[in-house]
């Protein structure tokens, strides 16, 4: 499941995974969120917060992940991934490297300090 976070300031997105994230979380809940900021903002700034109760993607979440992403390419203006789960910070380590745009990993521990950063100009 993913939820939107709200106590962020206006022009980021912030959201957390619980559970197993689906397909469909991301069809009805993060695609509309990610259209919506670059219909207001021309772009989109985020921080995906993957804490102790997420436990995974079903593949139809992964391509959609994968989807969205390339899709939006270019408005991507700042990503901040939290995370202790191994697999997620060297996948971003990893990939994170075709996003035209700063993408830091942080520790569950450092939730502040990510959202710090996201929020700095």
């Amino acid at each position: 499941m993913i939820e939107i976070l709200t106590d962020y300031p206006e022009g980021i997105l912030a959201f957390s995974a619980k559970g197993e994230v689906t397909a469909d979380d991301y069809k009805n809940i993060l695609v509309p969120a990610i259209e919506k900021s670059i219909k207001q903002h021309n772009k989109i700034t985020a921080l995906y917060y993957l804490g102790p109760e997420f436990t995974g993607y079903t593949a139809g979440a992964m391509i959609s992940d994968t989807k969205i992403g390339l899709a939006h390419l270019t408005a991507w203006e700042k990503i901040a991934v939290v995370s202790d789960i191994g697999w997620v910070r060297n996948g971003v380590h990893i990939f994170g490297f075709i996003m035209p745009c700063p993408v830091k990993v942080f520790s569950n521990e450092q939730l502040s300090q990510a959202k710090t950063w996201i929020q700095a100009k």
